[in-house]
């Protein structure tokens, strides 16, 4: 019989992309809380250190390091930090992100790739700086990916996430007889974000958008982190290739749905 305690990951260490803030920050406080320490990594020094301050304040093992997931010898060099601080790596989760609305006739050829250098090419970055720092059996890696399916206003991200959801299941079957378990997240409409305040920018926004989630309610960064939290766990150790719908069940009433409500959403934005 498994026996789940207070400290879930109690002696293992994370690294996490885009760790200063948002979701994966959420993720970083859950991790912390839960016995693992935490290297924060993300452009801005001053906010991934700030952030770090703050967890460690709280009694958890912090550190925030400066990288751009889109420069693999920077990877590299904060990477090699994290390990200095805390030893192997058990966890990785990957969860920086670039995003913006627009029509498909409004992305630039820039725009459309500095979505993919970050979103996919920077989730294979860190994976492979990360690679050499795993502890071996038993580790995991963790991607936030996005949607699922085909929304519109998006077809940056859908692609970028698309190849990050493939990347996720070709990983498990690659690293299924070394023990890494290899997983992603896809979470749903979350409030408090920088995604939603831009997907859905005004009160009837936001109403329309809760019209297409089953469970009548914006989600938490909570959710998502109490998500990452299993599947980094030992209590997820026979889950491997998943990609996790964390969305209220919004993928049970198809596209549609959430394609109406992003419409009509940025209208009344």
């Amino acid at each position: 019989m498994t026996h789940f305690t207070p400290d879930l990951l109690a002696g293992k260490h994370a690294l996490i992309t885009g760790g200063g803030s948002g979701i994966n920050l959420g993720v970083a406080r859950a991790f912390a809380a839960h016995g693992c320490a935490v290297t924060l990594l993300g452009r801005t020094l001053e906010r991934t250190v700030g952030a770090a301050q703050d967890i460690t304040a709280a009694g958890g093992r912090a550190l925030g390091v400066s990288a751009d997931v889109r420069d693999p010898e920077a990877l590299t060099a904060a990477t090699q930090q994290a390990v200095d601080a805390f030893g192997p790596i058990d966890i990785v989760l990957c969860g920086a992100a670039g995003n913006f609305p627009a029509p498909f006739e409004g992305i630039s050829t820039n725009g459309f790739k500095s979505v993919m250098d970050i979103d996919l090419l920077g989730t294979f970055n860190t994976i492979k700086a990360a690679t050499p720092h795993l502890r071996g059996p038993g580790s995991s890696v963790l991607s936030i990916s996005a949607y699922g399916m085909p929304v519109p206003l998006q077809a940056h991200v859908c692609a970028a996430k698309a190849g990050v959801d493939r990347l996720t299941e070709v990983l498990a079957l690659e690293w299924g007889m070394r023990g890494v378990r290899v997983n992603a997240i896809i979470p749903g409409p979350i409030d408090d974000t920088e995604g939603m305040r831009r997907l859905a920018p005004t009160d009837a926004a936001r109403k329309s958008v809760i019209r297409s989630v089953p469970l009548g309610r914006f989600g938490i960064k909570d959710d998502i982190a109490n998500a990452a939290l299993f599947l980094s766990s030992d209590a997820a150790s026979f889950i491997t290739g998943v990609i996790l719908p964390v969305d209220g069940g919004s993928r049970l009433l198809g596209p549609g749905v959430l394609v109406n409500a992003i419409m009509e959403s940025q209208k009344q934005g």
